[in-house]
């Protein structure tokens, strides 16, 4: 069995060069994200990964009391599909590495990105969607996509993500704060309930504040 008492929250950050307009709202709202997951019972790592053309693993499975602030340096291009697949390879990577009952007991990956796949090389939006499946239908991972200038929800979908646990931002200090807090809410309500897979994704409320109404 897993440790039921600990839970990993893993967050993929775009930095391409279009997120510029966007990265002081970006670093508040992620810090702001992460100052709400702290205080909670049991125990929560986070492992932080960020993108453009190439992936950087930034930090894994540190404790949320240990989180330093965000820095994001927006550059380049947009490999979403690489960077995706990539890090839920590593992740898959760690936890099979530590003994079962080390193992979180809940794993939330959110992918926040402002751009369409433009630049991967090694990953299909098809490979993603298969392993986001598998680990979603085998190991019970949490999938959740925060998506700017597209259909997030459509986006979302084709690479495995739930409807419900996919939602559009708008590239607004407004729309940025209320995506993020969105997400913290979700968290919120999978802790207090029995079945926390079972628990609705992003409510039209969420929606419309995220896209700045």
């Amino acid at each position: 069995m897993t440790d039921s008492s600990l839970s990993l929250v893993a967050a993929l950050l775009d930095r391409s060069g279009s997120m510029q307009s966007i990265a002081d709202d970006t670093r508040g709202g992620f810090d702001a994200f992460i100052a709400s997951e702290r205080g909670h019972d049991g125990r929560t790592v986070v492992t932080l990964a960020q993108f453009d053309n190439e992936y950087e693993l930034v930090y894994e499975n540190r404790p949320i009391e240990d989180v330093p602030n965000l820095v994001l340096q927006p550059r380049n291009s947009t490999a979403l599909y690489d960077a995706l697949g990539q890090l839920v390879t590593d992740i898959g990577t760690s936890l099979a590495a530590q003994p079962e009952d080390e193992r979180p007991g809940s794993v939330t990956v959110l992918v926040m990105t402002d751009g369409h796949e433009n630049a991967s090389t090694e990953w299909t939006h098809a490979a993603v969607r298969s392993l986001i499946e598998q680990q979603e239908s085998q190991y019970n991972w949490d999938f959740v996509f925060l998506g700017a200038n597209m259909d997030a929800v459509e986006t979302g979908r084709r690479l495995g993500f739930k409807a419900d646990k996919s939602m559009t931002y708008a590239t607004t200090s407004v729309g940025v704060s209320a995506a993020f807090s969105a997400v913290a809410d979700y968290q919120n309500r999978k802790r207090v309930s029995p079945v926390p897979m079972a628990v609705p994704g992003f409510s039209e409320s969420d929606r419309r504040r995220a896209g700045g109404e």
